[in-house]
């Protein structure tokens, strides 16, 4: 049998079928575990919370019991949302919810917000707003998803932005206020310093919203204010996109971090004021439609039971997602502090290590050493064009002592991800498919 961490994976195989982690899926070992029932919660049912629940499931052959703390009725996903807020996509399609990961594998859903988690004996008690008991269990997992931080206005007083970083109302209302912009008007869209969550793809959003206005305000522009001092991925695709597709209706500036916002007008207008990164400078851009992405930490829950650290990220060990503050509690997704991407994809991918750890730990054996998660993206470029990223990320001791999962190509094993060679509308069919695929190994 195949090991599901090696690097056997053609690019093909990762980019379609391979592409909602179905390697990992196939080649695990089942778990059976004897009396008593091992108990999990799991706190938050996004990507990373509805894979680690459907694999404890599926690999122990049900024999652990897993419960899903969720305060929504549906997953709104994040990934393809860019296309939501142009007007491609219809807003159901980005809806998922947990029925099949009960109907199928017997995880519960409790529909409720965590409001604290403390000790007991070796296990652990869930506290849920509305329930008179707690939840008690032997490991808790935490997949909160992230947070935003604060931005602030020319006062130095909070503001309300328009991110439409969590999918859902502030991606339709985004839409809205993008086809309501005037013919000749101005959208100011920032990326925060990485590291962000990505999808929503910021790059993305910027190539979609500039090939929008140019099919349908060409007197209309994009001014995009990056924190980061380069494009921080699929740099070639998206350089090229902007240089060539959106030259005239594009405007890319790099190091560029939000100081406040001077609210306009309009709602969600105005002017921003940014520090030119190293210089001591800033600028100012006035814009008609204000899209402001903020800084990101760990979901609120992750902070709140002090498992974060001062990057506002949960410290765990690389194997097994088990933190490394207080033990016993596991952080997976967005919220963990680890080299890899904070992508919908990799969250799967590293839900089924944090599984496989539990399990492992639970039949009185070790994780596995060298755990390896693969990671495949599409990006669309336009309304018919698309571009894709994929690595596959292998964990490694350092030097000092420390790890990392480290980014490799597939084919010749050197460092960093691959992105294809260009744009395609073939692509762009293919992106559809693989959104299909993760979303359904997820959440079915």
């Amino acid at each position: 049998m195949t090991s599901p961490f090696d690097f056997s994976l053609s690019r093909r195989r990762l980019l379609t079928a391979m592409g909602a982690g179905t390697a990992l899926a196939t080649t695990f070992p089942a778990f059976g575990l004897a009396a008593p029932t091992k108990k999990i919660v799991v706190i938050g049912g996004g990507m990373a919370g509805a894979t680690v629940a459907k694999y404890l499931r599926l690999w122990s052959n049900k024999t652990v019991d897993v419960t899903i703390v969720e305060p929504s009725t549906t997953y709104v996903s994040n990934i393809m949302s860019n296309l939501v807020v142009t007007g491609q996509y219809l807003p159901s399609l980005l809806n998922y919810n947990w029925s099949k990961l009960a109907t199928n594998y017997g995880v519960k859903i409790v529909k409720g917000s965590v409001t604290g988690v403390s000790a007991n004996g070796s296990g652990w008690n869930v506290n849920v707003a509305g329930l008179a008991t707690p939840l008690s269990c032997d490991r808790v997992v935490v997949a909160p998803g992230i947070s935003f931080d604060t931005v602030l206005d020319n006062i130095a007083q909070p503001t309300a932005v328009l991110h439409a970083w969590q999918a859902g109302p502030q991606t339709t209302q985004l839409r809205d206020l993008l086809f309501a912009l005037p013919p000749t008007g101005t959208f100011i869209m920032s990326i925060p310093p990485a590291p962000y969550r990505c999808p929503p793809g910021p790059y993305e959003r910027a190539c979609v919203i500039a090939d929008y206005l140019k099919r349908n305000k060409p007197g209309a522009r994009i001014v995009v204010l990056d924190a980061n001092p380069d494009v921080m991925a699929e740099p070639a695709n998206f350089k090229n996109a902007f240089s060539t597709l959106y030259g005239n209706n594009l405007t890319y500036l790099a190091g560029r971090k939000i100081k406040f916002i001077t609210a306009g007008t309009a709602n969600y207008s105005g002017t921003v004021t940014v520090d030119i990164v190293g210089t001591g400078f800033t600028e100012n851009h006035a814009g008609d439609l204000l899209n402001i992405i903020p800084a990101q930490r760990a979901g609120l829950i992750a902070q709140s039971m002090g498992l974060c650290d001062d990057t506002g990220f949960a410290p765990v060990n690389g194997v097994s997602f088990e933190s490394t503050i207080k033990p016993g509690i596991h952080v997976i997704g967005d919220a963990a502090k680890t080299s890899l991407p904070k992508a919908g994809h990799v969250g799967n991918q590293g839900a089924k290590i944090c599984a496989d750890a539990i399990l492992r730990l639970f039949a009185n054996q070790q994780p596995y050493a060298t755990p390896t998660a693969n990671s495949a993206c599409y990006s669309p470029l336009s309304n018919t064009l698309a571009s894709w990223l994929t690595a596959v990320y292998q964990y490694e001791r350092q030097p000092d002592s420390s790890w990392k999962y480290v980014a490799r190509d597939q084919i010749s094993t050197q460092t960093g991800p691959t992105e294809a060679h260009g744009a395609s509308t073939g692509n762009f069919t293919k992106m559809s498919t693989w959104y299909k695929t993760l979303m359904t190994e997820t959440f079915a």
